[in-house]
C-alpha cells in the first residue's frame, strides 16, 4: 500500500513507474477475476431491502460474485449486445444493480440512469445511448419505477428487452407472500421483451466467458450528469478510468478487512468507482442498506445501529446526509468506524465540527467529477487535513488552474483562482461526452477537461473550490441545468427576462431559486409564476423554492443576465432570514467577493452578538461570513 500524507509521496508513488506500465487489469472480467483468485470466500457486497438492524442481509461472496457477474456478461451478449452496444438500467441499489453495473462493463456499455428521473429524461437517455437491453424493477409497492420505464421505452424503440428485477426475493415471512398479491399492475405497453433477470441468468454459465474478452482499452460505460429536459448529457468512462478509481482505494486506503457503509446510489459515480471500483481492487467489503439509501424509509434512525451490525469501518456520505444524521443521536457501538468520506457537494465547516465532536470520527473531503471518471483529489486520510479544501490531488492525477485570455490559457499563481483544469486516467481527453458538439471548448491545451469549477492551489499543493465557472444548480449532490427553470418561466406570457441560480442552504447545499423580470405592463404575482414553474419543469428537484420579480434583472452591458449579482441578494436573504428567526441582532450589509473565499457575507451587528452564536447559525451554509469593517 503506498502512502499519501505529503506531495512527496504523491511524487515517489509516480516516480514508480508511469500509469500504463502499472499491472493493473486491462478488462473488467479480468478485474474481478483477480480478486476472486485473492479473496473468494470473503464476504464482497451485502444488501438488506429493510433498515432494521436486526432484519434479512443477504450477501454475496467475491466468487459468488465473480460467477453472477459472469452469467450477466453472458446474458447481455446473448440478447444481441456487443462491445459497442448498451446496457442500460434503471434501479435503485440492490444485490442485482451491483451484477448488472459490472456484467454491463464486461460485455458492452453499461448505462446507469437515476431511477428519481420523470419518463421523458428516462427515454431521451436511452435515445442518445442507443441502449437495447434496460435492467429494471417488476412491479412492487411504494414504487413507480416500472411504470416510469414502461412510459419512457414506448418511446425509445431501440429497446429490445426488458430484464425485470423482483425484490420479493429480499422479503422474509409473511410479507413474501403477500407483496405478490397485491403488486401494484403495470398498464403501460411498449414493443420490448419482457424477461424475469434472475431466471435468465440461471440458465447463463456462471464459470466462463461465451464470448472473447478483448484486452483493449474501451469505452465500458456511460454516465448521465444530472437530469436536464431536451438531450441529455452522457459521459463517456473507460475500462482503465474505472480500474484506475479503484487502484486508487486499494493502494491508498482499503485493505480486504475492512467494511464500508454506502447509503449512496449505484447510478451515481461516487458509488459506482471510489466504492465499488476499490471494493473489487481491495476485496473488502461493502453494504448498501435499502434500495433507496439514506433516503430509505428508517435509514437515519437505524443507521448508527447499521455500523455496528457490520462492524463498519468506513462510512460514505454527503453533506445532506450528515446533516440529517446530526438531528439523532449517536445510539449504538461505533467503535468500529475509522473514518467518513464526504463528496458530492462542499462540506460547511460548521457540519464537520458538529460531527467529528458527536462521533469523534474524522470527515476526510474529496472532490470528483462524472466526466473524469470520479476521482481528482482527497484530504490525506493519513496526512493534514485543510478544512474548506477537497485535498491533494491522486497519483497521476495534474490538476491545474487556468485562466482563459485571447491569446490562449495562462496559469494562475499560488493561491490565485481560476478554472479547475484536469488530466488524468478518468479523463477520456477529447471524447468525454457521447454527442461531439459538447466536448467543442471543453478542453485547455487538448487534454486538460475544464470543469467549471472555480478554485486556486496554495502554497502546500492543496485544492480550494471558490465557485463556479459554470451555473450548475448543485442541490444535495443532484446536478440541475439552470436553464431548465428559465425556459419554462420564459414560456409565461407576462415574463420577460429569467435568472435561475441556486440559493444556499443549510440542508442541500444549494436549492433553486429563480429571478424574474416582467413584460413592461404586463402582470403576474409569485403565485402565478410558482403554479406555472410546476405546470412546466418536469424535473421534480429542479422546481425553484424561491421565485422573485424584480424591476428589473440585473444584466451585464451585453444584455445577459448578471448571476453573481443574483446569488448575492440571494445569500442577503437567506443569511438574514436565518439570523431573524435565531434572534441574532445582525443583519447582511453586503455580499463581498474574495479572491480566496468566493461570496462571503458581510455582517452589521445592531446589538450585542456572540460570534459563536452567529457561527452555529451561518455555520450549516458554505459561503463564509465576517463581520462588516
Amino acid at each position: 500500500m503506498g502512502k499519501f500524507v505529503t506531495r512527496e509521496d504523491i511524487a515517489a508513488t509516480e516516480a514508480e513507474m508511469s500509469w500504463a506500465e502499472r499491472p493493473v487489469a486491462r478488462t473488467m472480467h479480468e478485474f474481478m477475476s483477480a480478486t476472486k483468485a485473492a479473496h473468494g470466500a470473503r464476504p464482497a457486497v451485502s444488501y438488506q431491502l429493510l433498515s432494521g438492524a436486526d432484519t434479512r442481509r443477504d450477501t454475496l461472496t467475491w466468487a459468488e460474485l465473480h460467477a453472477q457477474t459472469t452469467q450477466a456478461a453472458n446474458l447481455f451478449r446473448s440478447l444481441g449486445v456487443g462491445q459497442n452496444d448498451v446496457v442500460a438500467y434503471v434501479l435503485p441499489n440492490s444485490l442485482e444493480t451491483v451484477i448488472t453495473l459490472i456484467g454491463g462493463a464486461v460485455a458492452g456499455i453499461v448505462n446507469p440512469i437515476n431511477p428519481l428521473l420523470e419518463p421523458e429524461q428516462i427515454s431521451a437517455i436511452l435515445r442518445e445511448t442507443k441502449a437495447k437491453v434496460v435492467v429494471t424493477l417488476k412491479a412492487f409497492p411504494k414504487t413507480d419505477v416500472p411504470q416510469k420505464v414502461a412510459e419512457a421505452v414506448r418511446h425509445a424503440p431501440n429497446v429490445k428487452t426488458v430484464l425485470e428485477v423482483d425484490l420479493v426475493r429480499y422479503l422474509s415471512g409473511a410479507k413474501k407472500f403477500i407483496v405478490p398479491l397485491i403488486r401494484p399492475k403495470n398498464p403501460v405497453k411498449h414493443t420490448a421483451t419482457v424477461k424475469n433477470f434472475m431466471a435468465e441468468l440461471a440458465r447463463q454459465p456462471a464459470d466462463r466467458l461465451t464470448f472473447a474478452d478483448e484486452p483493449t482499452d474501451r469505452v465500458a460505460a456511460y454516465f448521465h450528469t444530472g437530469g436536464t429536459t431536451g438531450m441529455p448529457k452522457v459521459a463517456q468512462h473507460k475500462v482503465s478510468g474505472m480500474v484506475y478509481n479503484g487502484w486508487l482505494g486499494q493502494q491508498l486506503l482499503f485493505k480486504p478487512d475492512d467494511v464500508v457503509m454506502c447509503p449512496l446510489p449505484l447510478f451515481h459515480v461516487f458509488a459506482a468507482y471510489p466504492i465499488l471500483m476499490s471494493m473489487i481492487a481491495s476485496g473488502a467489503h461493502v453494504v448498501f442498506p435499502t434500495p433507496a439509501g439514506y433516503r430509505g424509509e428508517g435509514v437515519f434512525d437505524n443507521f448508527w445501529k447499521l455500523i455496528a451490525r457490520y462492524k463498519a469501518t468506513y462510512m460514505i456520505t454527503v453533506p445532506t446526509a450528515l446533516s440529517a444524521l446530526m438531528q439523532r443521536p449517536v445510539d449504538a457501538d461505533i467503535s468500529s468506524l475509522r473514518s467518513a468520506f464526504s463528496g458530492s457537494s462542499p462540506l460547511p465547516i460548521e457540519l464537520y465540527n458538529r460531527f467529528k465532536k458527536e462521533t469523534g470520527i474524522e470527515i476526510v473531503e474529496g472532490y470528483g467529477l462524472t466526466e473524469c471518471t470520479c476521482l481528482v483529489s482527497i484530504n490525506p486520510p493519513e496526512g493534514v487535513k485543510k478544512i474548506g479544501s477537497v485535498g491533494m490531488p491522486f497519483p497521476y492525477t495534474h490538476v491545474r488552474i487556468l485562466q482563459k485570455t485571447a491569446e490562449g490559457f495562462r496559469e494562475c499563481a499560488v493561491d490565485e483562482v481560476g478554472e479547475i483544469c484536469v488530466a488524468n486516467p478518468g479523463v477520456f481527453e477529447g471524447s468525454t461526452y457521447t454527442e461531439v458538439d459538447k466536448n467543442k471548448d471543453l478542453f485547455a491545451e487538448g487534454r486538460f477537461l475544464r470543469t467549471g469549477d472555480l478554485g486556486r492551489i496554495d502554497a502546500d499543493g492543496y485544492l480550494f473550490i471558490t465557485g463556479r465557472a459554470k451555473d450548475l444548480i448543485i442541490r444535495g449532490g443532484h446536478n440541475i441545468d439552470p436553464a431548465i427553470i428559465e425556459e419554462a418561466l420564459m414560456g409565461h406570457d407576462a415574463v420577460a427576462v429569467v435568472g435561475a441560480i441556486g440559493q444556499p442552504d443549510a440542508h442541500s447545499g444549494e436549492l433553486p431559486a429563480a429571478y424574474v423580470e416582467l413584460v413592461k405592463g404586463a402582470t403576474a404575482t409569485v403565485a402565478d409564476l410558482m403554479d406555472y414553474a410546476g405546470k412546466h419543469i418536469h424535473e421534480r428537484a429542479a422546481l425553484p423554492k424561491h421565485i422573485e420579480i424584480l424591476s428589473e434583472v440585473p444584466k451585464t452591458a451585453v444584455g445577459k443576465v448578471f448571476k453573481p449579482d443574483l446569488r448575492r441578494m440571494a445569500i442577503t436573504r437567506v443569511y438574514n432570514e436565518a439570523l431573524a428567526k435565531a434572534g441574532i441582532p445582525a443583519t447582511v450589509a453586503m455580499v463581498a467577493e474574495d479572491k480566496k473565499r468566493g461570496l462571503v457575507a458581510k455582517l452589521a451587528k445592531s446589538g450585542e452578538v456572540e460570534d459563536a452564536k452567529v457561527t452555529e447559525v451561518l455555520g450549516g451554509f458554505t459561503n463564509p461570513w465576517d463581520w462588516a469593517a
